[in-house]
């Protein structure tokens, strides 16, 4: 390992620049630049330059270790505390149908990718990352990461770029989807009426796609002993079950439980999302620390391809197999939406396009992609290995 201005044994100047370079990405994301980019990005990037800069180390870093091993696992229980399946089966209704298509679709694209694009032997592991970002959201790229045992951080870190790269485009297909006229007509308008009767101010006032209400000193700290808690009772499930790499599988069961359980309990941890998509951007600074720039640009382009490939499958599947079974149009955007962004983008659009209607299951079936997609797609890249 080359030296490097910070060593690998300093932890408290290490630490300061992760949490450093995950406030820095969140602060810029809210920029005109910014926005261009995302939080995950920007976060990546800081890092990125500092570590091929030989400030900080690329590798055998305690702390990237504990990332890895404890924050990670950590923010899951944070970020599910609130996906009661009860209620999202009961209000999401037929977005519901159409973020299960959509899921149907990014299984059917990572099979078709898999076998267009060579990705040599890291392939299926790769191919469970993706599948399971484009069935709930970039924040299962970290936990399937580490359940399929990828943490070559060259890969993530194009994996990462390439991801966001791609839904940006992506989102502007959806966009300007309901614009097509041809297609805007083979599919029912429940929600087109609402839609322009809506007021001009009515988007502003829902509350954004931030799910929680500002996070106090109890709640937060009953959310970290209920995350904890969960972690452990998972991780020690897992070992007794002999079951390696299960633990985050078993703490997402536990977690959802819980939630659907005891959801009025769960609700008043206030600010647990918070502090878990937070745990998640330090997350995204230990990547960017990791990576080679030139294996990146080396890897980049094709991650970008199997992306690419698998987006166009899921939406062709999507958008035909919601109108054979006569879902809006509306619907199949935004859950297309939740599967590819997840809760917060889904919610987003829902709010700018004043598809008041959708704000609520866009939440839901995004939150419920929090929860499957993990299992989803490490099953499916065990399957894809074992072909």
């Amino acid at each position: 390992m080359l030296a490097t201005l910070i060593p690998a044994d300093s932890p408290w100047a290490l630490w300061a620049l992760l949490l450093a370079a995950a406030a820095f990405g969140l602060h810029v994301e809210n920029t005109r630049v910014g926005r261009r980019l995302s939080g995950a990005i920007l976060t990546m990037g800081f890092t990125f330059v500092l570590s091929n800069l030989g400030v900080i180390p690329a590798d055998g870093v305690p702390a990237y270790d504990v990332v890895w091993g404890r924050l990670v696992p950590l923010a899951i229980p944070l970020l599910l505390l609130r996906a009661d399946l009860r209620r999202i089966l009961r209000e999401a209704g037929p977005t519901l149908a159409a973020f299960a298509l959509g899921a149907v679709g990014t299984v059917l694209g990572t099979i078709v990718a898999f076998g267009l694009v060579p990705l040599g032997p890291e392939g299926w592991q790769l191919a469970a990352v993706f599948s399971a970002t484009y069935i709930g959201g970039s924040l299962n790229y970290a936990a399937v990461s580490e359940i399929v045992g990828l943490r070559s951080g060259d890969l993530l870190s194009a994996g990462v770029a390439a991801d966001n790269l791609i839904m940006a485009v992506y989102f502007l297909v959806l966009f300007w989807l309901p614009s097509v006229g041809w297609l805007a007509r083979r599919y029912p308008r429940r929600h087109q009426a609402a839609a322009a009767d809506a007021e001009p101010g009515a988007a502003a006032a829902h509350p954004g796609p931030v799910t929680s209400a500002l996070p106090d000193l109890r709640g937060t700290a009953t959310a970290l002993a209920a995350g904890l808690a969960l972690c452990t009772a998972g991780y020690a499930l897992a070992g007794l079950a002999n079951w390696k790499g299960g633990g985050i599988l078993v703490v997402t069961v536990l977690t959802v439980v819980l939630a659907t359980a005891a959801p009025r309990l769960c609700a008043k941890l206030r600010g647990s999302d918070v502090i878990g998509a937070f745990l998640m951007q330090i997350f995204f600074a230990v990547i960017g620390a990791s990576a080679n720039i030139g294996m990146v640009l080396k890897v980049g382009p094709s991650l970008f391809v199997f992306g690419a490939v698998i987006l166009l499958v899921h939406l062709v599947f999507l958008l035909v197999a919601g109108a054979l079974v006569r879902l809006d149009l509306f619907e199949l955007i935004i859950a297309s939406n939740a599967n590819v962004g997840g809760p917060t983008t889904a919610a987003a659009m829902a709010v700018a396009r004043r598809w008041e209607t959708l704000v609520l299951p866009a939440v839901l079936c995004g939150t419920l992609g929090y929860a499957v997609a993990n299992f989803i797609g490490v099953g499916l890249g065990h399957w894809l290995k074992s072909r």
